[in-house]
């Protein structure tokens, strides 16, 4: 019997901190022959968890009954898949929808959902019809049926839960919630839904209000669904604002209504989980626009945590930001008590079309799991672990291929282990990966990432652009503006020079109150679009004494088109002329006083700024500022109204201006290193180090001005990682710092993995210190171990 929970950021079983190092497996796409093959090949690559969907569409049979213990086809047999998983040594975390998407036809829904209740498949936009096979969530049909699948797979899961003595240690709930109606600019405009909307938007904005903003009378159920569905020009930007704080209301509703089903059949004492979606084509600029859909469902909900899904390919400087804000945005909207975790890490060498466009090289998966690690993800879903084959549907439909996915026969045919049980070169990159976290899990599981004293601030408004009328100029040109300034900044420089430039730094959601342990300096790129609620609080930092870089055009107006300069008024700055790169105008920057730098620097837009602040730069054709640096009240702002390049220089510059420098340092020639660290309850700390180049990298560093490895030259391979412990105990003894990776410690000894041409371990202690294939040397308590190790194979430390 187990205990699963959430606490202070971490998953704690029965009392300690765990990592949950997961791998995608599908019972219903295997024989039953090879669930035991691919099971241990999970755990022989590090991992200690299994997850699975659960298909609704294949357990209820053509005469509605379900079966989950194979009485018609063993590849139904989910309560022995995961008895054997099981009997293997191995958790589980199981996702039975009702959506679960995973290419399976219908996201997973039986078809006699859509025959019965055909009005369920929702129109939109100007009444058309919805271009997938999305559902109105809320109808109650659906939620019936929902609720009649959870009663027959629910009370089998719970009968397995770990607090039963089972293997199941967490449960998701659905599967990336308005996904598909975000990805195809549709949203559900049901009449049932608009009828809701209404009752919301009185509840909200009182009878007049909620007309004035949709142009119709909430009472009058035709002239409003009208409103919506073809919003008029005059209210497009009320409209859209409000539909999508509706929608985010709408899926906690859904959420809350599916954790209650849940609940009442069993399914109590493990986390349950929501899966944030967003990233697309390599990157994850989008990925907040999932966060803002769903971050109600999940912010601050008791034993719930969000997910991410990360299909980001390769990790370069083009995308490492990408996913180091990822994690600190969706932390940003967690409660205390809520880790992050990855319900879909990408696993595979990409190639999921099966014609050779694409080839992820296998080190980004070791690239991308160090990263999540250090920013303190306590559960990673390799997706998809193993390939499989899509059965034949009970009852032939007549589409094709009559088998339960579109991807045909086979399935999963870029994952580490294909349809066949061959391993591809990913799968070897995937071991090293998990078998070098776990050396250290209990480090990881138990570690918080430390920051560099700012945060970079998230505004969930900034990304409900998941809808847009296709009529709407307004609406189309907001959205435009938003995507090119909001966030990580114009052309990603502000998240992507902080990160590069050697920060660590959390996001703080500047939509929800202040923490107690507000940061200094916040760091926002923003558009002229930006809350009242936001600009107030701001001005309130700023007031405080608090520092800010703001990033990008003076917020001008609210999110729903008004008027707002609350922000520019209280720093005393105005926008005074906008010039914008083209075919016949080129314009320059030129730096003043601790911005100066060799040359004019050619930018793509500026701002030109009036008012009391120092200049910071200036446009060169006009010699007008677009950089001010001014002070509110005990606060100080510096404002770069232009995008600058991403020189790393510039942006150390104007960060130590507000008084804040890297507690990690180095010395290295051509950007790539990526460095933060972790560190415990207890004081062990580990040193992540990251080479995103393409070339190797050779440094020294140093931590909070202190020479770590006395001043050693550290060397990294291009395009890999190192995790450095330090201060770490074994057994009585203190491992000071190394160059080493730790592989496993006990009482008495000690395992490193060399990474350098000659490496070092400190350690404190009065024990007598051995090392196989390393030179002893003593220093009253300072015992170190050098290491010259031509075979790269680890090096056991004795302590006697």
């Amino acid at each position: 019997m187990s205990t699963v929970l959430l606490e202070d950021r971490r998953i704690v079983i029965d009392g300690r901190p765990h990592l949950l190092l997961c791998g995608e497996v599908h019972y219903f796409r295997l024989a039953r022959t090879d669930w035991a093959d691919r099971l241990d090949r999970l755990r022989e690559c590090g991992g200690d968890t299994v997850a699975t969907y659960v298909p609704w569409l294949w357990h209820e049979l053509p005469d509605g009954s379900v079966d989950l213990t194979g009485r018609t086809h063993e590849q139904r047999d989910l309560a022995g898949f995961l008895d054997l998983a099981h009997q293997r040594g191995l958790r589980a975390v199981v996702r039975p929808g009702p959506f679960i998407m995973a290419e399976v036809k219908n996201e997973g829904i039986p078809y006699r959902v859509y025959e019965e209740h055909r009005h369920l498949l929702p129109t939109t936009w100007d009444g058309a019809p919805i271009s997938t096979r999305t559902i109105d969530y809320l109808a109650p049909e659906f939620l019936a049926a929902a609720a009649a699948w959870y009663a027959q797979v629910m009370p089998m899961i719970a009968d397995r839960l770990a607090g039963r003595g089972g293997p199941v240690v967490a449960v998701q709930l659905d599967n990336e919630i308005g996904m598909l109606s975000w990805v195809t600019n549709s949203p559900d405009l049901t009449a049932g839904l608009c009828a809701d909307l209404a009752r919301w938007a009185v509840d909200r904005y009182g009878k007049e209000g909620a007309a004035a903003r949709i142009g119709a009378d909430p009472t009058d159920p035709r002239a409003w669904a009208t409103a919506l569905r073809t919003p008029a020009e005059r209210e497009s930007l009320t409209l859209h604002d409000d539909l999508g704080r509706y929608m985010r209301d709408r899926y906690r509703r859904y959420v809350a209504a599916l954790r209650d089903s849940a609940e009442r059949h069993g399914v109590r004492g493990v986390p349950l989980l929501v899966n944030v979606h967003g990233t697309s084509g390599g990157r994850g600029r989008t990925f907040p626009i999932g966060i803002s859909q769903l971050f109600e469902a999940y912010r601050g909900q008791p034993q719930l945590t969000s997910g991410s899904d990360y299909y980001l390919g390769d990790l370069t400087v083009t995308n490492v930001a990408d996913l180091y804000i990822s994690n600190a945005f969706l932390a940003a909207t967690h409660g205390p008590d809520q880790p992050l975790t990855c319900l879909e890490f990408e696993a595979g060498n990409g190639d999921y079309g099966e014609d050779l466009s694409v080839r992820h090289p296998p080190e980004a998966i070791e690239l991308k799991t160090r990263l999540c690690v250090a920013q303190g993800n306590r559960l990673l879903n390799l997706y998809l672990f193993a390939g499989g084959h899509n059965p034949p549907l009970a009852e032939p439909v007549g589409d094709g291929n009559d088998r339960l996915a579109f991807t045909g026969e086979r399935h999963g045919f870029a994952a580490p282990v294909d349809p066949e049980g061959r391993l591809n070169p990913t799968y070897d990159a995937a071991r090293r990966a998990l078998h070098t976290v776990r050396g250290v899990a209990d480090l990881l599981a138990d570690g918080d990432e430390e920051h560099d004293g700012l945060a970079l601030g998230f505004v969930p408004d900034h990304y409900l652009t998941e809808y847009r009328h296709p009529g709407s100029t307004a609406r189309t040109d907001q959205v435009g503006e938003l995507e090119r300034f909001r966030g990580m900044g114009s052309r990603d420089v502000l998240a992507r020079a902080l990160l590069l430039g050697g920060f660590s730094f959390p996001a703080v959601n500047l939509q929800a109150p202040p923490p107690a342990d507000s940061p200094r300096v916040i760091a926002l790129a923003t558009a002229p679009t930006l809350g009242a609620d936001v600009q107030r609080r701001l001005v309130d930092h700023l007031r405080a004494g608090g520092r800010l870089l703001l990033h990008g055009p003076l917020p001008e107006r609210g999110h729903d088109g008004t008027p707002c300069t609350l922000l520019a008024d209280a720093l005393g700055v105005t926008a005074d002329g906008w010039m914008e790169g083209g075919p016949h105008y080129f314009p320059s920057v030129v730096g003043r006083d601790w911005a100066a730098g060799p040359a004019e620097v050619r930018v793509g837009y500026a701002q030109l700024l009036a008012g009391a602040g120092e200049p910071v730069l200036v446009e060169v054709g006009s010699g007008r500022p677009c950089a001010m640096e001014v002070t509110v009240g005990a606060g100080r702002a510096l404002i770069i109204a232009a995008d600058h390049p991403c020189h790393l220089d510039f942006w150390r510059a104007a960060l130590e201006r507000l008084g804040v420098r890297p507690r990690l340092r180095h010395d290295a020639d051509e950007p790539g290193l990526v460095l933060t660290s972790t560190v415990d309850r207890a004081g062990q700390r580990l040193l992540h180090l990251l080479n995103v180049a393409p070339s190797a990298v050779e440094f020294t560093l140093r931590h909070r001005d202190r020479p770590v490895l006395s001043g050693r030259r550290l060397r990294i391979p291009a395009r890999a990682g190192l995790m450095l412990p330090a201060g770490v105990r074994v057994g009585a003894t203190t491992l000071v710092e190394t160059s080493c990776e730790l592989v496993s410690r006990s009482e008495d000894e000690v395992l490193l993995l060399p990474t350098q041409a000659e490496d070092v371990a400190v350690f404190s202690t009065d024990r007598e210190v051995s090392a196989e294939g390393g030179h002893v040397t003593v220093d009253g308590n300072q015992v170190t171990v050098t290491i010259r190790s031509a075979d790269g194979h680890p090096v056991r430390v004795a302590l006697r």
